[in-house]
C-alpha cells in the first residue's frame, strides 16, 4: 500500500464525513448536493472553473449525537452489537468534560459510605480506563484524547465525525428520519439517515428540534415528594465551571490579572469555598442560570474567565497564600464545562426518592452512587452559600431504569447522560461521567437490539427488557440485583466446576450469574498462588466455539486519571495488579487436551476466546500470571456454541 493510500484509508475510516470531492463541478445540479452556487473557484492545476461539493448523505443503523463519555460508550456498544453506527462530536476531541479541553475527573461510584470504597463501573467504560492505563502511563491529558480516539476508530462497525454538530431533525411523523449536521472543518452539510438516534450531547439540540418533550429548572418539593428540592419550582440550573492548573516554577512568579478580571470578594465568601488545593484547580468557579442557560453560554463564559482570574489574583496578590509565590498558571480552561440544561422526558422520570430509597426497577440497566451533590444555584455569584449542597451520601448503589433513557413522544430517540428523564435533584447525582457511561452502554446496546428486531425503544421496555439485560451482563455491564441467567450459556449445564486450589470463594460461584462481590456477599473464586487452573466438565459432549471469562480488576478501587495522580486504598494510578495478564484455554477432545486459546498480554477484565467449533467434554483454564497480585481471582466463566 502506498503511503498516500494508507493515510487516505485511515482518514476515511475515522472522519469520512470530512472528505468531499474537490474536483471541478461546473455542470453540477445545486439541488443534488453541489452545495453553494456562487463559488468563483479556479482550479489552477487544470484551469477549470467549478463548484466544490459541500453536501453529502450518510446512511447508518444507529446515529449517536455527542462524543462525550456517554456517547462513546453508546456508539461502541451499538457497533459491537451489530449495528452500523455513526458517532457525531462537535469538538475536535472526544471525551466531553473528561477531555483535555475540560480535564474533569471521570467520577462515578467513587466512595460509598461508611468506608469510602468504590463500586466501579465495568463494561465499555472500564475498557477505556484500562486502555488509558496501558497507553498513557505518563497521565497526559492530551494523550488521553488520543487514547479515546484510538478506542473509537479501531471499531470496524463505527464511523466517527469530529467537528460536527447535529443541528436539526428531519421528521417522519413521530420519528426522526434524519439529522441535519454541519461539519465546521470541511464546510460540509451532512444529512445523517438512521433507524435509531441516541442524543448524548448533554444539551440535546437534535432532540429539541425533533420536538422531544423536555424541561429545565428545579422541581418543587410537592411534584415528586423530594426532600431536597426547593419549596416552589424555579428555573435555576446548576452552572458551568472553568478550571485552572498551576505549577511551582522554583522561583517567584508575579501575576498581573487581565483586563476582563472580576474581583473575588473573599471576605463575603462561605468558608466552604476552600482554595487550599489551588494547584489542581478550583471546581467552584461556577456561574448558574435561572433562564436559558444555553442561550447565555457566551455571557457565562466571559464572566467565568473574569472570575477565574479574580480568584487567582486573590491567591497570588492578597498576601494570604505565601505558598503560592512560586506558582504560575500552566493551563486555563476556555470552554465552560456544563452540568445541566435540558432534561428530556421518558416513560419514567427518575427522582430523588428512587435514589435514596433504592427503588428496584425490573427494567434496571444502569447504576449510580455519587452523592446528591447539588451545586449552589448562583455559583460564584452567590458567595453566601456553600459551593455545593452535599444533601445525601450513599451507602449503596441505586438503579437507573431503561424507561428513563428514551423519549416518551419521539419513537426512535434515546438518551444517555445528564439529559435523561430525571428531576433536577436526581441529576445532582447521576450527572457524573462514569454513571453516564453505564447509561450509554445500555442505550447503545438497546439501539442495536431495536435495529435487529425492527422495533423502537418502548418496545424493548415492554417486550425485550430481559434480552437487553442479558446482553449487557454478558458484555460486562453491572446491573445491581440482576444476576445473569443466559439460557445459551453452557456452563449452566456443567456437571463439574473445580479448581486446582482455592484461597477464597468457591469455583461453583463462577456460574452464579454475578460478576463481582456485592454488598458483602462473595461471588468469585481465588487461587492459592500461580499457576492455577479451573476445570469445567460436562456429562455429555458439548459443541463449543467461545469461552468468556471475567477476571478481577478490583472494582472497589478507582482507576480514572486524576490531576493529582492519587494512590490510596480507593484510588490507583496504574493497571490493577489483580488483573490476569497471561492465561490459556484447553478443550478435551477425544480424550486429549487441545489448546484452543492463548492470551499472554491480556488488557481487559472480560477475556474472550473464539475458536473453531470443537466437540468437548471439558474445558481447562490455565492462569499463569497477573499484573502483580500473587493469586488470580475470577468471577465468571461462560461457554457458548457460537
Amino acid at each position: 500500500m502506498k503511503r498516500s493510500d494508507f493515510f487516505r484509508k485511515g482518514a476515511e475510516g475515522a472522519v469520512a464525513a470530512g472528505l468531499v470531492s474537490m474536483a471541478g463541478r461546473a455542470a453540477a445540479d445545486p439541488g443534488e448536493g453541489a452545495g453553494r452556487t456562487t463559488d468563483n473557484w479556479i482550479q489552477v492545476a487544470t484551469g477549470e472553473r467549478g463548484l466544490p461539493v459541500r453536501k453529502k448523505s450518510v446512511d447508518c443503523d444507529v446515529a449517536v449525537l455527542g462524543g462525550g463519555i456517554a456517547g462513546v460508550c453508546a456508539a461502541v456498544s451499538a457497533a459491537r452489537n451489530g449495528a452500523k453506527t455513526v458517532l457525531v462530536q462537535d469538538r475536535p476531541v472526544l471525551g466531553g468534560n473528561a477531555s483535555s479541553e475540560m480535564r474533569v475527573h471521570l467520577n462515578g461510584v467513587n466512595h460509598l459510605r461508611p468506608d469510602n470504597y468504590a463500586e466501579r463501573e465495568t463494561g465499555v467504560i472500564e475498557e477505556i480506563l484500562l486502555h488509558n492505563r496501558f497507553c498513557n502511563k505518563q497521565e497526559s491529558w492530551t494523550v488521553w484524547d488520543h487514547v479515546l480516539y484510538d478506542f473509537v476508530v479501531r471499531e470496524p462497525n463505527l464511523e466517527l465525525m469530529l467537528n460536527t454538530q447535529a443541528t436539526d431533525a428531519v421528521m417522519r411523523g413521530n420519528a426522526i428520519a434524519a439529522a441535519k449536521c454541519w461539519q465546521l472543518t470541511t464546510e460540509t452539510e451532512i444529512t445523517l439517515h438512521a433507524k435509531q438516534f441516541i442524543d448524548c450531547s448533554g444539551d440535546g439540540l437534535l432532540a429539541a428540534t425533533a420536538g422531544a418533550e423536555y424541561r429545565t429548572g428545579r422541581e418543587g418539593k410537592q411534584e415528586f415528594g423530594e426532600k431536597y428540592a426547593p419549596d416552589e419550582p424555579d428555573g435555576w440550573q446548576m452552572g458551568c465551571t472553568l478550571l485552572m492548573h498551576s505549577k511551582d516554577m522554583g522561583r517567584p512568579m508575579p501575576y498581573s490579572p487581565p483586563s476582563f478580571v472580576l474581583k473575588y470578594e473573599a471576605e463575603k465568601s462561605n468558608p466552604r469555598r476552600s482554595i487550599q488545593e489551588f494547584k489542581d484547580g478550583i471546581w467552584w468557579v461556577e456561574v448558574g442560570s435561572k433562564g436559558d442557560i444555553i442561550a447565555e453560554q457566551e455571557t457565562i463564559r466571559h464572566k467565568l474567565m473574569g472570575y477565574m482570574h479574580g480568584v487567582w489574583d486573590y491567591i497570588k496578590n492578597s498576601g494570604k497564600f505565601p505558598e503560592a509565590e512560586n506558582h504560575a498558571l500552566t493551563w486555563v480552561q476556555s470552554i465552560p464545562g456544563r452540568r445541566e440544561s435540558r432534561r428530556f422526558m421518558g416513560d419514567y422520570i427518575l427522582r430523588e426518592g428512587d435514589l435514596v430509597g433504592h427503588t428496584h426497577f425490573e427494567d434496571a440497566v444502569a447504576f449510580g452512587g455519587w452523592s446528591l451533590d447539588e451545586h449552589c444555584w448562583g455559583g460564584i455569584e452567590n458567595l453566601d452559600d456553600p459551593p455545593s449542597y452535599f444533601h445525601y451520601h450513599f451507602k449503596k448503589v441505586y438503579e437507573i431504569p431503561y424507561r428513563s433513557l428514551y423519549s416518551r413522544n419521539i419513537e426512535n430517540l434515546s438518551f444517555a447522560g445528564r439529559n435523561i428523564s430525571q428531576t433536577h435533584i436526581a441529576l445532582s447525582s447521576s450527572r457524573v461521567m462514569a454513571t453516564c457511561a453505564t447509561m450509554g452502554m445500555a442505550a447503545g446496546t438497546a439501539a442495536a437490539l431495536c435495529v435487529r428486531k425492527e422495533c423502537n425503544p418502548r418496545d424493548i421496555a415492554t417486550s425485550h427488557i430481559g434480552e437487553l439485560q442479558e446482553q449487557l451482563l454478558r458484555d460486562d455491564a453491572f446491573i445491581p440485583h440482576r444476576p445473569a441467567n443466559d439460557p445459551e450459556d453452557l456452563v449452566r449445564k456443567a456437571a463439574l466446576i473445580a479448581a486446582s486450589s482455592t484461597k477464597s470463594g468457591d469455583p461453583k460461584l463462577l456460574a452464579d450469574g454475578w460478576s463481582r462481590d456485592f454488598e458483602g456477599v462473595e461471588h468469585g473464586w481465588e487461587s492459592i498462588g500461580l499457576p492455577a487452573e479451573v476445570l469445567l466438565e460436562w456429562a455429555q459432549p458439548v459443541r463449543l466455539s467461545r469461552v468468556e471469562i471475567k477476571c478481577d480488576t478490583n472494582v472497589k478501587r478507582n482507576i480514572m486519571m486524576r490531576k493529582d495522580s492519587k494512590v490510596s486504598f480507593n484510588y490507583w494510578n496504574d493497571v490493577p495488579t489483580e488483573m490476569v495478564k497471561s492465561l490459556d484455554v484447553e478443550a478435551r477432545v477425544d480424550g486429549k487436551w487441545v489448546k484452543v486459546g492463548d492470551n499472554g498480554d491480556n488488557r481487559t477484565r472480560l477475556v474472550r476466546f473464539r475458536f473453531d467449533p470443537v466437540r468437548t467434554t471439558g474445558i481447562r483454564i490455565n492462569l499463569k500470571e497477573t499484573y502483580g497480585a500473587p493469586n488470580a481471582k475470577l468471577f465468571e466463566v461462560r461457554c457458548y456454541e457460537s
